[in-house]
């Protein structure tokens, strides 16, 4: 799952210490640096391949990043879910496919309703289930589960700053890689950066760097706000699926907004170089998420719905 010549879906975002030695790079071409096959995709005709049921359910509308693993020939998707005339609530829910496009819901959902859940980043590691997310006003806290299904809340995230100061949250869109046995994570606050932290008890987390790894701008796709969704290694290159928005006022709800989807790339996981192709998703689709079937990469855009993209 890690450095191959072969597109190797890491489903961890990834990181190291500020001081983490460079993997060599050979070649400068752009085509080299960003390879088509993870940054040239075409929707396929079923999409959306799914959204909010639109009706009386809790998931009457579905929002932000879900999530998708391909494990034991099934994609096993976990999705934010709300109807606020039931509920003020965002809660999390299940569904599974055989083939990527058709969906069927877990009868049992939602699977976890005790605390707001949303914008979720899933991952597996000697076993058990870890899901790091969004409560409410974007406080991130982490659940752990022995399935997938059954979750159990582990209590909310607290970052330091290097020198150990505690850093005032809310901090959003979590997203965390292991490697070499540590743990690391990729957050934002307020969507104004992309910072990198590390952990050694997965809920208190002191920062590698106190400056952002990933920057607004300055292009005027993402000068307005910027949030990791996942990163992928090919070829001893990491890539960063990222989504943004060129508003600034993003959070005024009565200004239309388009979020996108983009990439960046670094030869450290610190220093990032953002495609100039971006977005690489034509139109309001983000939340962009890479799921290897152990043949080929897809792309799907989580918000505001779920949607698929093959390779071109």
């Amino acid at each position: 799952m890690r450095k191959s010549d072969t597109i190797i879906l890491c489903i961890f975002l990834v990181v190291a210490a500020c001081g983490m030695r460079k993997k060599p790079v050979t070649g400068n071409p752009e085509d080299d640096l960003f390879p088509r096959s993870i940054v040239c995709f075409s929707p396929i005709p079923e999409n959306p391949v799914f959204g909010g049921t639109g009706s009386g359910t809790w998931d009457r509308n579905i929002r932000e990043r879900g999530f998708i693993l391909y494990e034991d020939s099934l994609y096993k998707m976990w999705y934010s879910g709300y109807n606020m005339d039931l509920d003020n609530k965002i809660m999390l829910g299940y569904a599974t496919s055989h083939d990527g496009i058709n969906w069927v819901r877990y009868p049992g959902n939602p699977i976890f309703n005790k605390k707001w859940t949303e914008d979720m980043f899933v991952f597996k590691n000697e076993g058990t289930y870890y899901m790091y997310a969004e409560g409410e006003n974007d406080v991130a806290h982490l659940l752990t589960s022995p399935d997938g299904i059954q979750w159990q809340e582990q209590g909310n995230l607290l970052i330091l700053s290097e020198k150990g100061d505690t850093i005032p949250g809310p901090y959003g869109t979590p997203s965390v890689w292991i490697e070499d046995g540590e743990w690391f994570l990729f957050y934002e606050r307020n969507d104004l950066g992309i910072w990198l932290a590390k952990t050694e008890n997965r809920i208190t987390w002191k920062n590698v760097c106190d400056e952002p790894v990933l920057a607004l701008g300055p292009g005027e796709f993402d000068k307005g706000a910027v949030a990791a969704n996942q990163v992928v290694s090919l070829n001893g290159r990491y890539y960063m699926y990222y989504h943004a928005t060129s508003r600034s006022d993003w959070q005024n709800p009565s200004s239309p907004v388009t979020w996108t989807s983009n990439v960046a790339m670094s030869t450290d996981l610190i220093h990032w170089t953002k495609y100039p192709g971006n977005p690489i998703i034509d139109g309001d689709y983000s939340s962009p998420i890479l799921v290897f079937d152990g043949e080929k990469p897809s792309l799907y855009t989580m918000h505001p719905q779920v949607c698929r993209y093959i390779t071109k």
